[in-house]
C-alpha cells in the first residue's frame, strides 16, 4: 500500500466518523426542538379552548337574561343550546353537555335558588372539561381541567308575558 492510498483511506475513515457525529448532534437538536414545538401547540390549544368556553358562556348569559327561548325548549335548555352553538363543537356530545351548568341566585343574599325570576342573578358555566395533552412530556399524562364562568342580572319580563319554564 502506497502512502497516497493510506492517506485516502484515513480521509474516508475521518469522513465516516464525522457523519456519525453529525447524526448524533442532529438528534440532540431535534428532540428538544420538537418538545418546544409541541409545547407551543399544546399551550396554545389550551388557551384557545379556555377563551372559546368563556365566549360561549358569556353568550349563554346574554341570551338567558332576556328570557328568550328556542322553540320547544325551556329556558335552561335554550341557554345550553346557545352555549353549545358558541363552543365550536367542543361541547357537542351529550357527555360534554352535562358540563354546562346553569344556576340562579337571589340578589340580596346570593343564595342559590331554582327560580328564574326578574332581578335574580344568572350564572352559566362550563365546569370540568378535560383536555388531553397532545404531547404529555413531563405532565404525567393527566388531562387539563378547564372551567369558564359568566353571570349577569336577569332583566324584567315584558308586560303581558309570563316567565318561561326552566
Amino acid at each position: 500500500m502506497t502512502g497516497q492510498q493510506a492517506d485516502l483511506r484515513q480521509g474516508f475513515e475521518r469522513a465516516r466518523r464525522r457523519q456519525g457525529n453529525m447524526i448524533l448532534e442532529s438528534v440532540f437538536v431535534f428532540v428538544p426542538l420538537m418538545a418546544i414545538i409541541f409545547a407551543i401547540i399544546d399551550f396554545g390549544m389550551a388557551i384557545f379552548l379556555r377563551s372559546t368556553f368563556q365566549h360561549a358562556v358569556r353568550e349563554g348569559v346574554r341570551y338567558g337574561v332576556t328570557y328568550r327561548t328556542q322553540s320547544g325548549m325551556g329556558h335552561d335548555d335554550s341557554i345550553k343550546a346557545v352555549v353549545q352553538h358558541n363552543a365550536m363543537g367542543f361541547l357537542a356530545s351529550d357527555e360534554n353537555r352535562e358540563k354546562i351548568k346553569i344556576r340562579y341566585y337571589q340578589p340580596d343574599t346570593l343564595v342559590e335558588t331554582n327560580q328564574n325570576l326578574p332581578g335574580n342573578l344568572l350564572e352559566v358555566s362550563v365546569e370540568g372539561y378535560r383536555w388531553g395533552w397532545m404531547a404529555p412530556l413531563m405532565r404525567g399524562g393527566q388531562p387539563l381541567l378547564l372551567n369558564a364562568y359568566a353571570s349577569d342580572r336577569m332583566e324584567g319580563v315584558p308586560a303581558g308575558t309570563t316567565l318561561p319554564p326552566r
